[in-house]
C-alpha cells in the first residue's frame, strides 16, 4: 500500500537539501496552486529598468581616487596610479556614453574594456585595493578563485556564476550589477603548464570560458539545469503567471585578475637578454624580480601559458612590490589600519581600551616580516602578542592596556607583571598620554583635509568640528570618513527641519554651524533620534516666533549654539527682547 504524500514533509526535505547544498541564502518557499498556463506571458525584463549608473553618481578623477587609496594602502604607488586611472576612465567613459546616448544612438564597435591584471606576491594589498575602489565608487564587488572553475563548471557552478553573484551583491538590481567589478584571484593557476605534452585542456578551457564575459555577453540569471533556479522560476510563475527571461549584460562589468605569477620574471629576463636590449645590466635593485616583472609584455604572458585571446582582453598590467619592514610598520601606524583598529575593537567588546607604543609596533612589524607573507603576517604577529591578554583581562577590573615592546618579546611574563600590579598608576598615566597623542596626531591630519572636505560635503569644517570628528573617531573606533558622513547626515537633518519649519510658519528659521555642532554632540552623547529631538526641542518656537513676527515684522531667525543647548531659554530671551524694544 502506497504511503500518502505529506506536502509538509516534502517541503522540509527540500529545504534541508537546498540549505545543505547551497547555504542559507537559498530557501524553499513552499508549494502554491499553479495557475492555468492560459494567458501565460513571457517578460524579457526590458519594460522596467532600475537605476544603475545614476545610482553611482560617479564623477571622480584619477588623482582624487589615488589620494583616497593613499589613505588606506601603504606603498604600491605605481599600482594605485594604474588602478585609479583605468578605473576612473572606465566609469567616466560609461557615464559619457550613457549621457550622450539619446543624441548618438549608434554604439561604437571594437572598444576594449580596461580589464586589468595585477601581478604581485601574497599579502601586498591586491584584494584590499580592489575592495576599496568598489566601495568608494559604490558598485557591487564579487571575488572568485580562478582555480575553482573548469570549462564546463563544477559543483553546480561555472564562470558565469560570478556574473550572477553581482546581482545578489546589488540586492537584485540588475542595472546596477551591470556596472560591477569582478575580481578573480590566482589567475596564474589557469595558465597552461609548459611541461605537458600537448595542450593543457582544463586550464585553457577556463581561459576560453572567460573570454565572452570579459568582453560582452548576456548571462541568464536563471540557470536551466540548476534545481534552485528551476524552483525560483516555478515560484515566480505561481505568483505572476509569467515566465521572465532575465539577463545581465557584461559589456560594462570590469574584470580585474591577480596572481603571484611565479617564474614569470625568468621569462621576462630571458626575453630581455635574448633581444640584447641592455636592461639586464640596469636591473640591480634590491628586488630584482619586481623590476623584471615591471617590464612584462603580452608575449611573456602568452609564453607563461595564457592564450593570446585571453591576454588581449586584459590590456592593463600592473605590478605590486614586496613589503619591507618599514612598510609593515607604516601599515600598523596608519590611523586607518584595519589590523590595529580591529584588535582595538576586539578588546573594546570587553570594555577594555587599547593603546600601542610606537616601538611595540616596530617590533611587531619585524616579527611579521620574518613570516614572508606580507601584510598577512601582521595579523598573526599581533595575535601572538595579545592572545593571552585577550583571554585573561576580561575577567579582571583592568580597563586600559598599553602594548609595550616588552609585551611583544614576552607576552606571558608581562601579563603576570600587569596582573600583579593592576593598581599601578603608571599604567593609567601611560595610556592617557598615548591616547592624547593619538588625538593630537589625528587632529593635525584632519585639519589638512578640511578644505577638501568642505568642497566635497558642502559644509564648514571649523576647528570645533574637527575636534568633534577626532573625539568621535577615537572613542567609537570608527573611520573618520564614516564620522564625517554621520555629521553630514545630521547637518542635512537640521537644514531640512529648519526649511520645513520655515515653510509651515511663513518665516525663515535657520541654524548656525555652531548650533549644528551642538546638535551633533547632544545626539551622539545621549543616543537620541535627531528628528524627534529637534521636534520636541523647538515645538514652542512656532507660537513664539510668530508672536515676534507679528509684533516686530521680523521674519528671519538664526538659532545659535546657545539656542540649541537650551531652546526654551533662548526663545524666552528673544521674546523678552521684543517687549523691551516695544
Amino acid at each position: 500500500m502506497e504511503k500518502d504524500i505529506d506536502i509538509k514533509e516534502i517541503q522540509k526535505d527540500l529545504s534541508d537539501y537546498l540549505t545543505k547544498k547551497y547555504g542559507r541564502r537559498i530557501q524553499f518557499a513552499g508549494f502554491a496552486p499553479i495557475p492555468e498556463p492560459a494567458g501565460e506571458k513571457v517578460d524579457d525584463g526590458e519594460k522596467e529598468k532600475e537605476p544603475g549608473l545614476a545610482a553611482i553618481h560617479f564623477d571622480m578623477k584619477p588623482e582624487e581616487l589615488k589620494a583616497y587609496l593613499d589613505e588606506y594602502l601603504i606603498k604600491q604607488d605605481d599600482a594605485k596610479e594604474v588602478l585609479a586611472t583605468k578605473v576612473c576612465t572606465h566609469f567616466n567613459r560609461i557615464k559619457a556614453f550613457e549621457t550622450n546616448r539619446r543624441h548618438k544612438p549608434q554604439e561604437s564597435v571594437g572598444e576594449i574594456k580596461n580589464n586589468i591584471i595585477m601581478i604581485g606576491p601574497t599579502g601586498v594589498g591586491k584584494t584590499f585595493l580592489v575592495k576599496l575602489i568598489a566601495k568608494k565608487i559604490g558598485v557591487p564587488f564579487v571575488k572568485g578563485d580562478a582555480t575553482k572553475f573548469s570549462e564546463t563548471g563544477y559543483v553546480g557552478g561555472d564562470v558565469e556564476d560570478l556574473v550572477r553573484d553581482l546581482v545578489y551583491e546589488a540586492k537584485g538590481n540588475i542595472e546596477l550589477a551591470q556596472y560591477g567589478i569582478i575580481y578573480l584571484d590566482e589567475v596564474d593557476k589557469i595558465a597552461a603548464s609548459p611541461n605537458l605534452v600537448g595542450p593543457d585542456v582544463s586550464r585553457s578551457g577556463v581561459q576560453r570560458a572567460l573570454l565572452k564575459p570579459m568582453e560582452e555577453t548576456e548571462v541568464e540569471l536563471k540557470v536551466p539545469h540548476d534545481p534552485v533556479s528551476q524552483m525560483e522560476a516555478l515560484m515566480e510563475f505561481q505568483k505572476t503567471g509569467k515566465r521572465e527571461k532575465k539577463k545581465i549584460n557584461t559589456k560594462n562589468i570590469l574584470f580585474i585578475m591577480s596572481g603571484a605569477f611565479n617564474g614569470l620574471d625568468d621569462i621576462v629576463k630571458k626575453r630581455i637578454n635574448r633581444q640584447g636590449m641592455g636592461f639586464g645590466a640596469e636591473i640591480r635593485s634590491k628586488d630584482e624580480k619586481t623590476q623584471y616583472l615591471k617590464k612584462v609584455k603580452a608575449e611573456d604572458l602568452i609564453e607563461y601559458g595564457f592564450e593570446s585571446e585571453f591576454i588581449g582582453r586584459l590590456p592593463v598590467v600592473t605590478v605590486f612590490e614586496h613589503l619591507e619592514v618599514d612598510d609593515l610598520y607604516k601599515i600598523l601606524r596608519n590611523p586607518k589600519s584595519p589590523i590595529i583598529m580591529g584588535k582595538k575593537r576586539d578588546f573594546k567588546a570587553y570594555g577594555i581600551h587599547l593603546q600601542f607604543e610606537d616601538q611595540a609596533l616596530r617590533r611587531i612589524a619585524e616579527n611579521a616580516f620574518q613570516e614572508r607573507t606580507g601584510a598577512r603576517g601582521l595579523v598573526s604577529a599581533v595575535e601572538r602578542v595579545l592572545l593571552k591578554f585577550e583571554h585573561t583581562l576580561p575577567s579582571t577590573n583592568i580597563r586600559h592596556l598599553v602594548v609595550t615592546p616588552a609585551m611583544v618579546d614576552d607576552p606571558a611574563g608581562e601579563l603576570k607583571k600587569i596582573l600583579d600590579h593592576a593598581d599601578d598608576p603608571g599604567q593609567e598615566r601611560a595610556f592617557q598620554e598615548l591616547l592624547a597623542e593619538e588625538e593630537r596626531s589625528l587632529e593635525v591630519s584632519l585639519r589638512q583635509k578640511a578644505q577638501e572636505w568642505q568642497a566635497q560635503y558642502g559644509m564648514r569644517f571649523s576647528d570645533e568640528r574637527i575636534k568633534l570628528i577626532t573625539r568621535r573617531s577615537v572613542e567609537t573606533l570608527t573611520d573618520v570618513d564614516g564620522v564625517v558622513e554621520e555629521i553630514q547626515a545630521l547637518h542635512h537633518t537640521a537644514r531640512e527641519f529648519a526649511e520645513k519649519f520655515s515653510r509651515r510658519n511663513d518665516l525663515a528659521m535657520s541654524f548656525t554651524e555652531d548650533a549644528i555642532d551642538r546638535l551633533v554632540e547632544t545626539v551622539w552623547k545621549e543616543g537620541l533620534d535627531p528628528v524627534e529631538y529637534l521636534g520636541k526641542s523647538f515645538q514652542n518656537y512656532e507660537h513664539g516666533l510668530k508672536l515676534i513676527r507679528e509684533k516686530t515684522g521680523k521674519r528671519e531667525f538664526s538659532i545659535s549654539a546657545e539656542g540649541m543647548e537650551n531652546p526654551e531659554q533662548f526663545l524666552n530671551g528673544l521674546i523678552q527682547e521684543t517687549y523691551r524694544c516695544e
